[in-house]
């Protein structure tokens, strides 16, 4: 089964690629919308601001395409800005309407607290360990061990709890990082730059 990885301008291309050749996943990048309609499995990447991606994705004409795959079951992972896409809003440069397929935010991480030894600055850039809650699904049982590399200042945060697969601790407060409902998963950090844990993940997705 060939993973599309959709391509709307906003995307760490290369880098996925290189990912999956190393797993052996046949793949395809587009950014055509009947091809991201007809996708078994598609992977939806993305670095920058979240305005500016939903609008790349409106220009595209992919968002009703990227819905309906949605809707009807279609294995979907996004990454980073493709993470926060699938909520219902951001608050990046003002407020901005995402996919709205989780309802949830996607809101400034917290700002480090006066005094604090292990504060941590924003953009939020390195590696990282996370917490997975429950089984992790995606993450999998190694998601737990797990160092991810992370590039953001803005994070995911589901209305519903249980939406949220893992966290980490950032100024006092646990921040969500990875996301799922249902066929849909979303994750912060960059799996194609995590070293064998995200290639693990991406494995997990693919069913490498």
């Amino acid at each position: 089964m060939t993973v599309l990885i959709v391509d709307y301008g906003r995307g760490n291309l290369f880098s996925l690629g290189q990912a999956l050749r190393q797993l052996g996943v046949p793949h395809e990048v587009s950014s055509d919308p009947e091809k991201l309609a007809k996708s078994k499995r598609v992977i939806f990447p993305g670095v920058g601001a979240f305005g500016d991606a939903m609008r790349e994705l409106r220009e595209r004409g992919l968002v009703e395409p990227f819905k309906a795959a949605a809707a009807k079951g279609t294995p979907i992972l996004g990454i980073c800005v493709g993470c926060q896409l699938l909520l219902r809003k951001g608050e990046e440069f003002g407020e901005h309407a995402g996919l709205d397929i989780i309802s949830g935010i996607v809101r400034r991480l917290p700002e480090p607290r006066a005094q604090d030894p292990a504060a941590m600055r924003i953009p939020n850039i390195g590696w990282r360990p996370i917490t997975v809650r429950a089984d992790g699904s995606v993450l999998g049982p190694a998601g737990a061990g797990g160092m991810y590399y992370f590039v953001h200042s803005y994070a995911p945060w589901p209305e519903n709890p249980e939406h949220v697969t893992a966290t980490i601790e950032m100024n006092g407060q646990e921040v969500p990082v990875a996301v799922q409902r249902n066929n849909l998963i979303g994750v912060q950090f960059h799996p194609e730059k995590s070293g064998p844990a995200g290639l693990e993940l991406l494995a997990r997705f693919t069913n490498a």
